[in-house]
């Protein structure tokens, strides 16, 4: 029998993962002790994740993807033996503290020192994302029970240490105290002290700014804590529950139904259902900053540099001074209050004052003047919520015994993704989207081509792998899709999602077939090279040019278009 190569056997791991993690979520509970658990576990040692790291040698404990993962979780995860994942409860009149993560915009709730409830409204991929994490830092509890365990059912000297940190409420670690209690950890870890503090640092500045973590100390004891009890109690052990309530929520679109309707509710207030609609998928800032920056700082007297980027850099951390700007010149801004956690904006184009707008942007007055194209800007989904949401927004909307169905010109998604081929800052356009795990793969007639950019950034053109997560990730697998026939430039989690929706909505007769679609990613990550995974940390500064040069570029394609 002809041996598998690691590609192969890495599918088949992320695979079964995705089959026990659909299974659980139907059978209600699991303990990632158990044997369920376990089989979890081996899945994901298996393709072993480059956002991971070192998850999968035993020896040592795994601290940059620790640091990836509690940035993404509540505070306190690591001290909960009871997880429950739900659809909705009403936690709003209750005393439960509701938690939300550093980096990932999730609802969770805790409900005791012990026990956290996750209100799941992003769908399918936020749940694998959730159950990734618990897994990963199970694996990491064991190896740090394994290391402090001895035989005879004593510990280390240095958990004892550790102990004592943790329960004087780390108050007097400066200096050499702090130094020694590292080190001492840095035993326990497997990892060498440099490497201990530059995760320690990590953690306690996010701890000290905004409560975001328990500190290193508090979560690596709370985790081998929590394995030693599991090892001398059969009953006080990690479960995950999910609620009959999420069943019935998966696939439902209940979350993305709300959404939808509240913004196709302000576009029917403000009258825009007979103008041509333009939606972008994008951040919450780079399209507001291009059409306002320059008017803002007119209007308060300041010189508006000619270089585009420069005026950028401005203006980015001047958000109050944009938005009462902008809210006078047709800028309507739509916080979230369904749950998707997806904030969007509408922006009327004929309300902008053209004299305003930056030298550097193109734009065709003529049809400016006849179209007034109205933008609306909606925050990133995430993973399989971009079907839901885009697949009710472009729905017609329903008001009373009426339908009316908007006059939607061009869609276009703009996101952050990993490159294969490239490196952090470059710009990838799509030709198709390849859905991993699945037969199902989209051409995309990408409005968006390699000369509309200009030469200071590297642009590639080609398919994008729509992967199940960001922790799903794996080193062999990306390697086969870009050095094969399917020559992938990139992975993301979105764009085959909204392409399916599309694609939908044109054979209900949604939208015209031949609407523009435009999607352009910038490089956050290349998880082929080292140091250069998402756990490496964020773009920071670099990120500035490519996220306006491709908003810029999509901008122009809309204020540009020459059938007027």
């Amino acid at each position: 029998m002809e041996e598998l190569s690691k590609s192969q056997k890495a599918r088949i791991a992320i695979r079964t993962f995705k089959t026990l993690a659909d299974a659980l979520t139907l059978r209600g509970n699991y303990k990632p002790s158990g044997k369920t658990g376990q089989k979890l576990a081996e899945s994901l040692k298996q393709f072993n994740p480059e956002i991971y790291g070192s998850m999968s040698d035993p020896r040592i404990v795994e601290l940059k993807g620790l640091e990836y993962v509690i940035d993404r979780m509540p505070r306190g995860i690591e001290k909960c033996n009871r997880i429950i994942l739900t659809a909705q409860e009403d936690f709003q009149n209750t005393s439960f503290e509701e938690v939300v993560p550093l980096k990932r915009r999730r609802i969770s709730y805790v409900v005791s020192e012990k026990e956290i409830c996750f209100v799941i409204t992003r769908g399918l991929t936020e749940i694998y994302d959730i159950l990734t994490h618990i897994t990963f830092l199970h694996i990491e509890s064991q190896k740090i029970s394994q290391q402090i365990n001895y035989k005879d059912g004593h510990v280390s000297e240095e958990w004892h240490d550790l102990e004592k940190v943790v329960k004087n409420g780390e108050k007097e670690l400066l200096g050499a105290v702090l130094d020694q209690s590292i080190w001492n950890l840095s035993i326990i870890l497997g990892r060498t002290y440099k490497e201990t503090k530059e995760t320690y640092e990590h953690l306690e500045k996010h701890r000290r700014c905004g409560n975001h973590n328990d500190g290193l100390f508090q979560i690596i004891y709370s985790l081998g804590q929590r394995c030693l009890g599991e090892l001398m109690s059969e009953t006080d052990h990690l479960t995950i529950y999910f609620t009959p309530s999420l069943h019935e929520m998966i696939g439902h679109h209940k979350y993305a139904s709300l959404w939808a309707r509240s913004i196709k509710g302000r576009l029917f207030e403000l009258g825009h259902q007979n103008r041509t609609i333009h939606i972008i998928s994008a951040n919450m800032h780079s399209v507001k900053n291009i059409l306002y920056g320059s008017g803002a700082l007119l209007e308060n007297e300041e010189d508006v540099p000619e270089d585009l980027y420069e005026m950028i850099g401005l203006v980015r951390n001047q958000e109050e001074k944009i938005n009462r700007y902008a809210e006078k010149h047709g800028y309507v801004f739509l916080p979230d209050h369904s749950g998707s956690t997806i904030d969007a904006m509408i922006i009327d184009t004929a309300r902008i004052d053209l004299g305003t707008l930056h030298p550097k942007i193109d734009m065709n007055v003529n049809y400016h003047c006849q179209q007034m194209p109205v933008l609306v800007i909606i925050d990133y989904a995430f993973g399989t919520q971009a079907f839901e949401v885009m697949d009710e927004l472009l729905s017609p909307y329903m008001l009373k015994d009426k339908e009316i169905t908007f006059h939607i010109e061009s869609i276009s998604i703009m996101g952050k993704a990993g490159i294969l081929p490239g490196k952090k800052g470059d710009i990838m356009l799509a030709t198709a989207h390849v859905m991993e795990g699945t037969p199902h793969n989209y051409i995309v007639n990408n409005d968006l081509m390699v000369s509309d950019f200009d030469d200071s950034v590297d642009v590639y053109c080609g398919p994008m792998v729509t992967v199940l997560g960001t922790s799903l990730q794996n080193k062999d697998i990306l390697s086969r899709f870009s050095t094969s026939s399917w020559k992938a430039i990139g992975l993301e989690m979105e764009g085959g999602h909204y392409q399916r929706a599309i694609s939908a909505a044109i054979i209900q007769g949604h939208i015209p077939m031949n609407m523009k679609t435009r999607y352009a990613y910038y490089a956050s990550d290349n998880p082929l090279l080292s140091g250069q995974t998402l756990a490496s940390g964020p773009m920071g500064k670099e990120g500035l040019v490519p996220t306006y040069m491709i908003t810029k570029v999509i901008l122009e394609k809309i204020l540009n278009t020459m059938d007027a």
